[in-house]
């Protein structure tokens, strides 16, 4: 009632103010005022409950996320003396760095029953449920996450960030993913139907302790912007016989051969530094470097594809005090080829592929004193692979 005749009052001050009357001449009007005037606060006040509502729904969104800043930092490979005798015996020692992570997020995440309550976050926990397609509880959940990391001498930018909105119905979610250790990067939005099994007692195969579990089943499209994983710059360069022209490749980046000392050759750098006085360190040393370089700048150069794709996945999930199960799994079967010069089909022979990812969290407390655990997560897309993993036993003394 209350939105019927904000509605009328809206439509008929409207329908004054458009007339041929005067400002004037509508405020000389005692009605007309006093209706202006009742429109003018209805609608102050419509609009005070809106931005109420956007408070109260802002605090709802960030309520129990936890903001979190740490520095770690740890001892790296020990330093090890290399041996050269080529102009007599030379020693030269090596050392690499310590590793540290410097790491910043926000994230607000149901905690699984079986995950341990942390007095602080310090940003290396190793939550394999971030990575599940179902949380614990309906609605909004998400991971900001950003994290620069020195690991054994090599530095890595890393990102995780995602959103999901999970509903009994539909599974919504945008991921973007930047992993330097394992040399992945991409953005994934997905569109889910969401189908739960209401009992699963009719699963004669499953043991009677597994079918108190929740069980649910999800189908829709996936979207990945990425670059084109599968290119290879060096195709190019290979010959005929199937060995590659690498010093021509090396000349053509900058680098030249000098022949004028008589006492043996030189191969130099673009800056005109000598890297290497014999073939044999030119083709162990140098080369592998120039093609990596060649193929990091090759792949830069390429813009992101896009690529569609259909998903299907399920997630299941048990917990009690003694036993507790969470498993969960996405297959992309179907791709569309949009014909592109550089979609993954023409890497893969113009066939179709199966990219797919995977996770289990078990866990069994076989008595009062032993306890075992499995738990990891598995992924593949394209021609990249990267997985984590941990499994254990525990005995309590008492």
């Amino acid at each position: 009632m209350k939105k019927l005749l904000l509605l009328v009052l809206t439509l008929f001050t409207l329908n004054v103010m458009a007339q041929d009357t005067t400002l004037a001449s509508v405020s000389t009007d005692p009605l007309l005022l006093k209706l202006t005037q009742f429109h003018t606060k209805v609608a102050t006040m419509n609009l005070d409950i809106s931005t109420l509502k956007l408070d109260m729904n802002w605090k709802k969104i960030t309520k129990f996320a936890t903001v979190y800043g740490a520095v770690n930092g740890g001892t790296s490979l020990s330093d090890r003396d290399v041996f050269s005798v080529t102009n007599g015996l030379q020693t030269e020692t090596v050392e690499t760095p310590y590793d540290y992570s410097v790491i910043l997020g926000v994230r607000k995440i149901a905690r699984m029953g079986y995950e341990p309550k942390e007095a602080f976050k310090n940003g290396q926990e190793n939550s394999f449920s971030d990575a599940s397609t179902v949380g614990k509880v309906k609605g909004f959940e998400y991971l900001f996450e950003l994290s620069y990391v020195r690991q054994e001498g090599e530095s890595y930018n890393n990102q995780h960030h995602f959103l999901r909105y999970i509903d009994d119905t539909y599974i919504l979610k945008g991921e973007y993913l930047e992993d330097g250790f394992a040399d992945i990067k991409y953005f994934e939005t997905s569109q889910r139907y969401r189908h739960k099994v209401e009992s699963l007692d009719n699963l004669t195969f499953l043991p009677k302790e597994l079918k108190k579990g929740k069980l649910s089943f999800n189908i829709g499209a996936a979207q990945r912007i990425a670059e084109p994983y599968g290119y290879d710059p060096l195709a190019e360069w290979v010959l005929d016989n199937g060995s590659l022209h690498y010093t021509f490749l090396a000349l053509e980046e900058g680098y030249s051969v000098d022949f004028t000392n008589p006492e043996g050759i030189q191969y130099l750098d673009p800056s005109g530094n000598v890297v290497a006085t014999s073939t044999e360190v030119w083709e162990a040393v140098v080369i592998p470097t120039v093609l990596a370089d060649y193929s990091e700048k090759k792949r830069d150069e390429l813009e992101n594809t896009i690529q569609h794709s259909l998903i299907v996945g399920f997630d299941y999930y048990l917990y009690t005090k003694k036993l507790w199960l969470h498993s969960w799994g996405n297959l992309m079967p179907y791709h569309y080829d949009a014909g592109d010069e550089f979609s993954y089909h023409k890497y893969n022979n113009d066939e179709q592929w199966y990219d797919y990812s995977g996770g289990l969290i078990f866990g069994y407390k076989i008595n009062k004193h032993l306890g075992v655990f499995v738990e990891g997560k598995y992924n593949k897309y394209w021609n990249r692979e990267w997985h984590d993993f941990s499994l254990g036993i525990n005995y309590i003394l008492f």
